[in-house]
């Protein structure tokens, strides 16, 4: 994680197990951060199936932040991968529902249930 991601307010864990990755989101998902999110999904997907993005403590995110998850969704498409989305925020849902996303992503709930 580079210092300035942390200096702004987002991070993420990675935790790895058999074909898949979670990566635990915290902070604002903005410009000037989300490039990290992006370079480390790139670095997973040649190695792992599924990739999960917990957005659990993602407290805002911005027009940059929606569009890194729009390129993650193609890339891991493209590369034979699932990305999954669990545990959005009201205000994430909201605009991941205002944008026509919820329709694209695959959100899922606890137990890998998915949600509409």
């Amino acid at each position: 994680m580079s210092d300035g991601a942390v200096a702004i307010g987002f991070n993420f864990d990675v935790e790895r197990a058999g074909d898949s990755a979670v990566l635990r989101c915290h902070g604002r998902l903005i410009a000037g951060v989300s490039g990290e999110l992006y370079a480390e999904v790139g670095r997973l997907m040649p190695e792992v199936k599924r990739i999960v993005l917990d957005l659990t403590d993602v407290t805002y995110m911005d027009s940059m932040g929606l569009g890194v998850i729009v390129r993650l969704y193609v890339s891991t498409k493209s590369a034979g991968c699932e990305l999954q989305l669990v545990n959005l925020g009201k205000r994430i849902r909201e605009l991941l529902g205002v944008t026509h996303l919820l329709s694209v992503l695959t959100v899922v709930g606890e137990n890998d249930i998915r949600m509409p």
